[in-house]
């Protein structure tokens, strides 16, 4: 049996990411996506080659959109706004994005790299989630020299606790992503992190 076309691997990415915000994790079965997607279970399987490549699959392709909007309101505010307001647009971004992909910005915000690289995974899908993290890690660098002209461990530490724990922390906790009253939170604790330099690493 083939492998299916992308127009179809596109829809089964669309099902199974919707299984999984609906039902967590533990919800994405080969054999529930069979049912959902009118799909033999063995073209999910010569397309994905596990149920781990299907969990990583679909969070790749959900990263993979979400950080290159992100890196374009980062971009965008550093040249309207500056650095303050670069970090906010990073640490908001899940919740202007939800604004037109909500079940993306909520499988982001609920779900690691860490909970999707296991010893089953396939090297090439192993390769394709390292190199998102890596695209995020440089955001996170770029941020923290454009803001404190520093690249340190401190410095870069500081603002992924506004990118990615803050964001997670508030925005899932709330009736939606994009709730105002959570965004605005989020607004002013990231501008309060920020507001000093954190301690410099030890020498």
């Amino acid at each position: 049996m083939g492998r299916p076309r992308r127009h179809d691997l596109d829809e089964l990415l669309d099902h199974a990411r919707k299984l999984w915000v609906r039902r967590g994790a533990a919800g994405v079965t080969i054999r529930g996506l069979s049912d959902a997607a009118g799909v033999s279970n063995g073209a999910i399987y010569n397309a994905f080659g596990s149920r781990d490549g299907l969990l990583a699959a679909v969070w790749a392709r959900e990263a993979s959109r979400f950080l290159e909007f992100q890196r374009h309101a980062v971009e965008t505010s550093l040249v309207t706004a500056g650095s303050t307001d670069a970090v906010v647009a990073a640490a908001t971004a899940p919740a202007t994005y939800a604004a037109s992909d909500e079940l993306g910005a909520q499988l982001l915000l609920a779900v690691t790299l860490d909970d999707l690289v296991t010893p089953d995974l396939a090297e090439s899908r192993r390769h394709e989630l390292v190199e998102l993290q890596r695209t995020l890690t440089a955001l996170l660098t770029r941020l923290a020299h454009e803001h404190w002209g520093r690249d340190d461990r401190s410095a870069v530490t500081v603002i992924k606790y506004c990118v990615v724990d803050l964001p997670a922390a508030l925005l899932l906790r709330a009736d939606s992503v994009a709730d105002p009253l959570a965004v605005h939170t989020l607004e002013l604790a990231v501008r309060g992190v920020v507001s000093k330099p954190p301690p410099a690493p030890p020498p």
